[in-house]
This record gives structure tokens, sequence and C-alpha cells, in this order.
């Protein structure tokens, strides 16, 4: 592989990486993530634990999350479950844990 293709893999994976890294780095989507890193949860279940963000607010970010592929969902009557669907986002998020939560989160 010479260096102009290994260059146009590195700006595709860059562009890749950034996006990314962009969705992950608004507080709330991340901490909606670690929250689905544990477990499979309701809309009406994440709202409750995230009292600072309004029901709209929480909705906007969820959709965005799954246009982006991090979460999935699954319908059981009238009720909506999120989990977290991206390898890459469980990884990133399993990292982060062990760097800032350490045993205050566990």
């Amino acid at each position: 592989m010479d260096v102009l293709n290994i260059t146009d893999a590195m700006q595709k994976n860059s562009a890749q990486a950034a996006r990314f890294l962009k969705n992950i780095s608004n507080e709330q989507r991340l901490l909606i993530l670690c929250i689905l890193h544990e477990e499979e949860l309701s809309v009406g279940q994440l709202n409750e634990m995230l009292p600072n963000l309004s029901q709209s607010a929480l909705s906007q970010h969820l959709a965005l999350l799954r246009k982006e592929g991090f979460v999935t969902t699954r319908r059981d009557s009238q009720t909506i479950y999120y989990n977290l669907a991206s390898n890459e986002a469980a990884q990133i998020i399993h990292l982060l844990h062990q760097l800032f939560c350490k045993e205050e989160c566990s």
C-alpha cells in the first residue's frame, strides 16, 4: 500500500472517528449511553433517572443516538425500550468508566 492510499484510509477513518466522538461528546448523550450500557430501559425509566432532562430533550437525544446506530429499540405494547447497540460505544463507555468512575460509579 502506498502513502497516498494510507493517507486516504486515515482520512476516512479519522472522519468516522470524529463523527463518533461528536455524537458522544454531549454530556447528556454520554450519560444516556452510560446508563444504557448497564441495562435496557424504557423512555419513562430513563426520564426518571435523568430528572434534569426534559422528556422532549431526552427524546431528541434518543432519536439522534438511534439514527447514528448507538442504540436500538424494542416495543412491548405501548412501551419502547432502548438498549446500547454499538459495540464501539460499549467499548468507549467501558474505558471511560475505568478512567473516570472507578469505585464511585459501581
